[in-house]
Parts: C-alpha cells; structure tokens; sequence
C-alpha cells in the first residue's frame, strides 16, 4: 500500500510540475521565451539531456530553431525531408521513437528512404542514441516538431513520456499558434499608425503606403526608405515621424562615438545586419541600442537575455541604413568581424557555407544579399580590381552546381579573378544590383546603372553597371570601373612627332571638324580629354556633352546626356548652340542628325570634337558619308581623324631585348611595307625587339599598362576633292599616307622597334 501511495504522490508531484511548465508556455509572450529561455527545465521533466523545438518557416518550408552557444544566439534550419529525424516527422507528420539514431536498420524498419544527420554530433561532439519526435498540429495546420535527445538513464523513452509528450506538443502548438497570430495582428496595427504623422500633415497619403508595400524594392531597402525615395520624403520628417510613433529617440550614424568592444565581441555583425538591431553607447551605465522597430517586443527580449547584466536597456530609433553604418564601423574599429580593407578574398570565401543540399534553389534562396560575408565579398571584388588597375569586372553565374565565376579585365585581357560558391550566385548579383538603383527583382531583361562606391567601400570611385539574362534564369552582371579624375597630359599620349605636330595644329584652329575614332574602351575619350586641356584656358567658352562624365576638368562646362528622358547627344548638341560655345565636345556620333549638327556647327564657327566607332581613319569617312552626310559641308568641315588602339605596353622590370632572325624581321618589315620600311632609314643589321618574361612587378604576365597606336590622317586639299567626289576606302587610304599618315600597324610596328611592346600585341590589335 506504501508503495502504490509512494508511485502516486510522485506522478501527482510530477503532473503539478508538468503542468507549471504547461503553464509558463502559454504565459509566453515571444517565441524566443520558448525556443530558449524554457527548453531546458521541459528537457528536465522528460529527464532527457536536450530538448529542441523546431517551428515552420513559411517562406523557405523548412524547420527554424535557436540555440545559444555561449552568450551569442544562433539560427539552425533543417529541410523537411527524410534526411533528417525531425524533417521526417515534419514531413510524414508521424511520431518517431528511436532507440538508437545510428541504427540504420532500425530507421529503415520506420522508412526505407529515412537517416539520421550526424553533422550536429561531428561538430559538437555530442553523442545521439535515444530520440523521440513528436509533430505540433494547430487544426490541420504543421506548426514544428519537438524533439527530445537522450534518456539520462540510457534507457528508451517509453509510453509515459510519449504520453506526455504528445499533451506537451499540442500545448506548445497552441502556444506558438497564439504568438504568431499576435504577431500579425500587432504589425498590421503598427503600418496603419506608423505614418500618422506625414498623413496627418498631407505628406503621404493611404494609397501611397498601399503602393509602397507591394514594390518589389521592399524586401532589400525597406518601407521607410522606399517611401522616403519615392514620394520625396526627407530623413528629417521621416525621422519625426517615427520618433512620434515609436515614442522614443532617434539615432543618426555618429562615428565619432566610443568603441564598444566589451559589447559587441558576444555577437557576429552578420546575425546584428540581419536582425537590424547595434549597440550604440553606454549613457550613465544604461546601455543604448539602435534598432529598425524599438517596439519589437521579441527582439527586446532577446537583447536582454543576451545582455543580462544591464539592468537598463535603452531602445532608440534608427534607420536601416544607419545600422549598417554603425555596424561596418564599430566592427572595422574593432578589428573583429569586419575587416573589409584587410581580408583576403580566400579569408572571405572561407566564411560562406560550402556544405552540400540536395536542393540547389532551395539554398540560394536563403543566402541575403544583406548578409555581412556578402556585403564585404562584392565590396572586396570591387577594391581589388580597383587596385589591379582592372577596367572591368565579370560576375558568370552557371546553372546547377557550377560555381560563379569572376573575371577582369586588365590592359585589355580578361583573366580568372576568383570563383564563388554556387549556392552565392542571387546573393552576389542582387548585391551588385541594390548598389546600382536596379530592380532586384526583374531578372528577365538587360537593366544598367551606376554604383557611386564611396558610399559602400572605402575607395571613391564610380562602376557602371550593366546586367544581362543568361542561361538558367539567371543574371550576368558586368561592372566598368570609370576612369575617373584628371586628365592625361597630352605629350603622355604616346603620339609620334608628326602625329603631335598636325593634331597640336588642328586643335588650336578656330573652327572645324576633330574625331578620335576606334572601337570601345580604346581611349577614346582619354585623348579627346588630353587634347582639350591643351585649349581649356578662360578666354574659350567650352561645352561637352558626355555619357558618362568619367574625367573632369575645371574650366569645362560638362552635361551628362540622359536617353531616358529624351535628352539625347543631338539635343544637347543644339543647345549647346544657343550657350555662347568656342569649343564643343560630343561623347560620341551616334546618328545622322548627331553627325550632321556637328558638321553644321563646326561650319558656323565652332571647333567640335567626337568619337566614332570605326575601325580606320579612312573608314570613317565612308562611314559618315553612307550616314547621309553632305560630301561638300563635311569635307569643308573636317580637320583631322585620329584613328587609335590600346597595346599593353611591355613591363619595364623584366623585359628581354633581343636581335631578331632574319626570318622574323623580314616579316615585320613586309607586314610595315617594304618600300616606307626603306624610307625609315634604319639599319636592319642593329636593330632590335624586346619580348615578355614576366616578374612580380608585373603578376608574371611580362606587360604593364598599356600604350596607344595612332593613325591620323590631316583633311588636306587632295583629301577635300576625294571627299566631295566619294572616293573608296581604298583611295583615300593612299591619299592619307601619301600626306605622311602611319597606318594603326606601322605605328605599332614603329613602338616595337622602341621596345615599348612586341610585335605580338601591335597584331592582336591592329589589322592594316
């Protein structure tokens, strides 16, 4: 009778305490209460040595957790599949009761498909044997999975703790159910109230909000900033506005602010980006914290719970893009967790995930362009081209499983810079597409932009920024690093001296007609730059029209053309007109009416100058005409055409000077033409060739930088009467070398005989 009184004064003992606990569960006002703070007194009751509780991830259809190593709380995700325990319950909706986790037989007895994830034990050291899942059902409706590892005694959970367990389960079901649901409801109050103020005053109204909230913008910037940029709203009103509706201060990026080193070591600067939330300073002892929303009642919670012995926690307003200010700059000046200006690239790679998952878009949807590795990688990829003296960058996404390839391009040539995870190929894009202004969520047509990079990195530069769909959905992006600041002198330009001589003499006439020529990125503008600085002094009114503006100069009366809104090279050309001008610069001749107000207004007075995409002098001539170009007004018109290529230019550090075969020198001098290679001068038994090697100074390539080969040809008399008559490509080309032009090739050959580059980079380029 001692006995059975005994056994029922215990389960009397153990219901009370069970149903405390039952108790505390519903009284829970935020998830974080449950997932961590009431695991480990519930494991106690099973007598179980870990207790975890999994709730559904709508968006991704997986199972979330949270576990606290140390002081920092950590998210674990688990697919609800068969490859693990709990996705399994998840996914059959079953209860599992497993004596030993590492019994294949005896989980292929439950499911031939079903094994056991021993990643979680490998890492931590810890030893699975006993589980017991059990799902957590609202209605019909999954709302996660408990899951309780390990009998202490060692023996396997038996009816009375799957009893238990299952009233536990539905308890914690309701109980998650409640917070959601209050969750929801709290946030839709919270829209409606969040603008009270720019309503009341007329700065906004209902349907703007309505429009805002849907704009596929939201997810990476945010409502506050969506609204601000949109519907004019200044940070200052914003700012008020919030304040009032948080009842709270509002904090602005300050980095003149003490370091909190003590503070933020307990936690990664990735998990504070993702949750937008910092500490800011300490006050008086109070310990002040900066976040998105002050009245998220659950992140509240979990500041303090990580933050236990401030007995005052302040929480201040702050923008989202203010937190990732104070974040990137209290982590920088900590030398911890961000160190974006001393990380190597491999150092960042090693910081994403590598490990496997069977489904490829399942994982690259979880990866957030806003992740910290993320920002500081694209961040990292931009800087070290910058310092490679790269002109553009290459981000190749491949479908499946290949990784994402990155290249630059370097005096000319593109070279393997790095690859990328796969699971990394959105993220990375998306990153590049948030700083360009684009939208991030059209990834069915070309978009282009601009990256002003001083506003995300340390370097002041600007990229342009081009994306285009490719193979597999996805997006290829390609970034021009601009050529920003000064112009080159023009005795730098590599010009010959009777190059120098006819093009110095042609930009100081009055009036007429100049066009640098040659295909893209062969410096084309840099010339046409160099050549105005020359004539750039207060007595010359100068206008130019640009796309982009890559170089300044002071003096210059510089405007950006926008096709977008109709304000074209012809348009600004006109205007142009009516501005008083001496000198004009035109980006380039991109159509006939361009070409023939260009041709009109050199006519009337004005010296203009322009670029064309041809391939020689003399083509471009025909070029123009087949336009519908007047012979007569353009060859009056016309002073000069410089037709121009890029070589990289040998490294001056290793190169090899060599007297070349005859074989070889007989090739060159037939490629220079025998006849005008006669009229050099030069004595074929000393001459010389110089050749690459490669060095460290020059990344073992053998060439740094790059040199320009020039052809121009002067607008002469006989050249006027070609002209007018529409001569062939042919003819003119003899009339231009018979008045002293050097072809594209014998330039370059000429270099080579310098030993500024070889005979193989003048061929690569050049054709005639």
């Amino acid at each position: 009778m001692t006995l059975e009184t005994d056994l029922l004064k215990r389960q009397l003992e153990y219901r009370k305490r069970f149903m405390e606990k039952i108790n505390e569960i519903h009284s829970s006002s935020n998830l974080n209460t449950i997932l961590i703070q009431l695991k480990d007194s519930i494991a106690e009751l099973f007598k179980a040595e870990r207790l975890t509780i999994y709730v559904v991830d709508q968006k991704t259809r997986s199972l979330m957790s949270k576990v606290k190593s140390g002081n920092e709380i950590q998210q674990i995700s688990v697919a609800i599949d068969n490859n693990s325990l709990a996705g399994y319950c998840a996914f059959s909706g079953s209860i599992l009761n497993i004596k030993n986790a590492y019994d294949s037989h005896e989980l292929r007895m439950i499911s031939s498909d079903l094994c056991f994830d021993v990643n979680w034990d490998k890492k931590t050291g810890f030893h699975t044997s006993q589980v017991l899942c059990v799902p957590m059902k609202f209605n019909t409706s999954l709302i996660g999975v408990m899951q309780l590892i390990n009998k202490k005694e060692g023996s396997a959970f038996d009816e009375t703790d799957l009893s238990y367990a299952s009233e536990l389960a539905t308890s914690l079901s309701i109980a998650i159910h409640n917070i959601f649901r209050l969750s929801a409801s709290t946030k839709i109050i919270r829209n409606k109230s969040r603008y009270n103020y720019l309503l009341d005053k007329n700065r906004l109204d209902e349907a703007d909000i309505q429009k805002a909230s849907v704009h596929p913008d939201l997810a990476a910037i945010g409502l506050d900033h969506l609204l601000m940029r949109d519907f004019n709203i200044s940070r200052e009103e914003m700012a008020k506005c919030l304040s009032l509706n948080f009842g709270t201060d509002f904090i602005s990026f300050d980095p003149g602010l003490p370091r909190l080193d003590d503070v933020l070591k307990r936690i990664k600067p990735d998990r504070l980006q993702k949750e937008r939330w910092v500490p800011v300073k300490i006050d008086g002892g109070v310990l002040q914290v900066a976040m998105e929303d002050p009245t998220d009642l659950a992140k509240q919670d979990l500041i303090k719970f990580i933050y236990q012995e401030y007995k005052r926690i302040s929480f201040l307003g702050a923008f989202r893009d203010d937190i990732g200010r104070f974040i990137e700059h209290y982590y920088r000046l900590a030398g911890s967790g961000h160190r974006e200006a001393s990380s190597s690239i491999s150092e960042l790679l090693s910081q994403l995930d590598t490990s496997e998952d069977p489904s490829i878009e399942q994982e690259v949807q979880r990866v957030s362009e806003q992740d910290s590795v993320i920002v500081q990688l694209v961040n990292k990829i931009i800087c070290d081209a910058h310092e490679r003296h790269a002109s553009d960058i290459h981000i190749e996404p491949a479908p499946g499983r290949e990784d994402v390839q990155v290249r630059i391009r370097i005096d000319g040539r593109c070279m393997v810079y790095q690859r990328i995870p796969y699971k990394y190929k959105h993220a990375v894009t998306s990153r590049i597409k948030i700083m360009a202004g684009l939208d991030i969520a059209e990834r069915r047509k070309p978009q282009d932009g601009k990256i002003d990079f001083k506003k995300f990195g340390p370097v002041d530069l600007e990229l342009r920024v081009a994306t285009l769909p490719s193979a597999g959905q996805l997006e290829d992006v390609v970034m021009r690093i601009l050529a920003s600041g000064e112009p080159v002198p023009f005795d730098n330009l590599g010009l010959t001296e009777r190059n120098r001589r006819v093009f110095t003499d042609n930009i100081k006439k009055p009036y007429g007609l100049i066009l640098v020529v040659g295909p893209t990125g062969s410096g084309k503008t840099t010339t046409l730059h160099s050549a105005v600085s020359t004539i750039n002094v207060p007595e010359t009114k100068i206008w130019t029209a640009e796309d982009p503006i890559e170089i300044t100069q002071k003096g210059l009366r510089q405007v950006q053309v926008n096709g977008k809104i109709g304000f074209t090279f012809a348009v600004a050309l006109r205007a142009f007109l009516r501005a008083d001008p001496d000198v004009i610069m035109v980006g380039e001749m991109r159509d006939e009416e361009t070409a023939s107000i260009g041709v009109e207004s050199s006519l009337t007075g004005h010296l203009v100058f322009s670029t064309l995409h041809t391939n020689s002098a003399p083509e471009t001539i025909t070029r123009l005409l087949d336009m519908g170009m007047d012979p007569f007004s353009f060859s009056d018109a016309l002073l000069c055409i410089l037709a121009q290529r890029l070589a990289r230019r040998l490294c001056g550090a290793c190169k090899e000077t060599y007297r070349p075969e005859g074989g070889e020198l007989q090739e060159i001098i037939a490629e220079y033409g025998t006849e005008q290679f006669g009229g050099l001068g030069l004595e074929q038994a000393t001459l010389t060739l110089s050749r690459a090697k490669g060095c460290p100074e020059c990344n073992g390539s053998g060439y740094k930088g790059r040199l320009g080969l020039h052809e121009l040809l002067e607008c002469g008399e006989e050249m006027k009467g070609l002209i007018k008559n529409k001569a062939e490509v042919a003819q003119l080309r003899r009339r231009a070398i018979a008045d002293g032009m050097t072809t594209l090739k014998q330039d370059g050959i000429l270099k080579c005989l310098q030993g500024l580059t070889d005979i193989h980079e003048v061929r690569r380029v050049c054709i005639k």
